[in-house]
């Protein structure tokens, strides 16, 4: 267990700078407090298994193509490309706006999959595989909002405490009464977004369908629209995928 313990811990150095994809082996003990030899039989090994790839010539590390597989195995496992990714398509032609699907993981929520509109010139730009605290953005409010309620304690109780908490529970319930969730500014400044549940055949919660826009020329009509279209391709994606209110 600690030899998956310490891969992982270097996985996420690997992947957590957005600018920096190459590291040295010292770098990598360093951030991963390391012996430099042991952090060597650990990438030897990562390296083995497709898990990292090294550059011969200037022997720097970055992730390897097995997550690529395996994500795009999980991606076409989780209906997206025969069922959810049409409907944002669709969506992002009618509100010309950016899309995005989330899924809820633990504590925080995943983005998995993004469909941005050429035709805009500004695009709000989440990206795929961000993970983002259950508490923040408008996705992980209708998320937490539709979820099993003991499930969603859990996690609420692990985010927050006192009247901040107190505030958000509220905010959750009248999410849940509207069925659809929004926020403003929350990750970036001057930015907005609207977002509905999205559920299976067996009524179970598996995502929000979210789009993001820019506010600082918003109307209120213009805004009324992108909520009725959240929500109605809330539905629409969720009917397709069995779900029966």
């Amino acid at each position: 267990m600690q030899s998956i313990d310490r891969a992982m811990q270097t996985i996420e150095v690997l992947a957590s700078n957005d600018i920096k994809k190459w590291f040295s082996i010292t770098e990598l003990s360093k951030a991963c407090d390391l012996p430099v030899s042991t952090m060597h039989r650990l990438l030897a090994s990562m390296k083995k298994h497709g898990l990292i790839q090294q550059d011969p010539e200037l022997k720097l590390y970055s992730l390897g193509n097995t997550w690529l597989e395996y994500g795009l195995q999980l991606y076409d496992s989780l209906d997206f490309v025969s069922l959810i990714r049409p409907e944002m398509e669709k969506l992002m032609i009618e509100v010309e706006e950016s899309i995005y699907f989330s899924k809820p993981f633990g504590l925080e929520s995943l983005v998995v999959e993004r469909i941005d509109c050429l035709t805009n010139p500004i695009r709000i730009n989440d990206q795929l595989g961000i993970r983002i605290p259950m508490n923040i953005g408008a996705a992980n409010k209708v998320m937490l909002a539709h979820m099993p309620q003991d499930e969603a304690v859990k996690i609420v109780n692990a985010l927050l405490t006192g009247e901040e908490k107190d505030a958000f529970v509220d905010l959750l319930n009248s999410t849940k009464q509207k069925g659809y969730g929004i926020s403003h500014g929350e990750k970036t400044q001057g930015t907005s977004s609207v977002a509905a549940p999205v559920f299976n055949q067996l009524r179970e919660l598996i995502g929000a369908i979210s789009i993001g826009y820019v506010n600082f020329n918003i109307t209120e009509e213009r805004q009324n629209l992108l909520i009725e279209k959240a929500v109605a391709f809330g539905m629409r994606i969720s009917s397709k995928l069995g779900y029966k209110p």
